[in-house]
């Protein structure tokens, strides 16, 4: 059976020493803060704290997803090296870098007809994406074949739970979410949106909740009611964040206190600069394992 390797982009919201501890490779999307052109590389060059507080501060930002001649050279040296490849990707709902990974993969396998290269569209961002890389890294640990472990993806990634929320709506009247109208309303009521993921991998608004306070709570029952065992869940839950990390931890504490029988304690990272650059600081999300996603 050939080698091959695990490899997604920078949008998974982990860190780099996570994804060194899990041997998973990975692709960095560009993001821009005014005029100036940056790689998202986990903190690297600017932390989270530095990024959300530019973003206060005036700072415009937007990001560019990831072309195909830069999966070509993000492949090619594992090609090169007769390694197989499976990549998994950002939501295509959230996303055209899927897209232009699909186009790599036809090109190169011309060049490369003896080696397997499967691209996979996770249905997820963020941490939830992270997630999903975080299991199959351990299954491909405990000997999963290539095929194996992109058909465990395949039949897993629907059955991952993303929830967010946010606590401040001028992000997503900024970038065109929602009208200047509704986010003025939304603002002035002090309303915090819960949204999920649907089976395309697309964020739905799902609840309008007043006050933080009140969405935290709804954000754990979320939790309660769709985790695979409900309170019995045995799995990992993780949780991202743009720069509100108190919210975080206070999230993480009332899930390890209703959930006694996780995968170990809930893990908190930062949303990265990629997703960051379109929810603005403020939104908290949480991740888990539970029943098939449907509309």
């Amino acid at each position: 059976m050939k080698n091959y390797v695990l490899t997604c982009s920078s949008t998974v919201d982990l860190s780099n020493d996570y994804l060194k501890t899990l041997n998973i490779n990975y692709i960095e999307f560009n993001y821009q803060i005014d005029n100036d052109v940056y790689k998202d590389d986990m903190g690297k060059t600017i932390s989270s704290k530095e990024f959300y507080d530019l973003m206060r501060n005036g700072a415009t930002t937007k990001t560019s997803q990831i072309n195909a001649n830069e999966y070509i050279e993000f492949f090619k040296p594992f090609l090169e090296n007769n390694y197989d490849v499976l990549h998994v990707e950002i939501s295509s709902g959230l996303s055209g870098s899927y897209n232009s990974a699909m186009i790599a993969k036809e090109i190169l396998e011309e060049d490369y007809p003896n080696n397997k290269i499967i691209i996979i569209d996770s249905l997820a961002a963020s941490a939830g994406y992270g997630l999903l890389m975080t299991y199959a890294a351990k299954f491909k640990d405990s000997g999963y074949s290539i095929d194996e472990l992109s058909n465990w993806i395949d039949n897993n990634k629907l059955n991952l739970k993303l929830c967010f929320y946010s606590t401040d709506l001028s992000y997503y009247v900024k970038g065109g979410r929602i009208t200047q109208t509704a986010g003025f309303v939304g603002s002035l009521l002090n309303l915090c949106p819960l949204l999920n993921v649907d089976s395309k991998g697309k964020l739905i608004p799902r609840h309008k909740v007043v006050g933080k306070k009140r969405v935290m709570k709804r954000i754990v029952n979320q939790m309660k009611e769709f985790a695979s065992d409900k309170l019995e869940y045995s799995g990992k839950c993780f949780i991202s964040h743009a720069d509100i990390l108190e919210d975080a931890k206070e999230v993480a504490r009332r899930i390890e206190e209703d959930f006694p029988n996780l995968d170990g304690h809930v893990e908190i990272f930062n949303i990265g600069t990629t997703i960051g650059s379109h929810t603005g600081p403020g939104t908290l999300a949480v991740f888990f394992m539970g029943d098939e996603r449907n509309d």
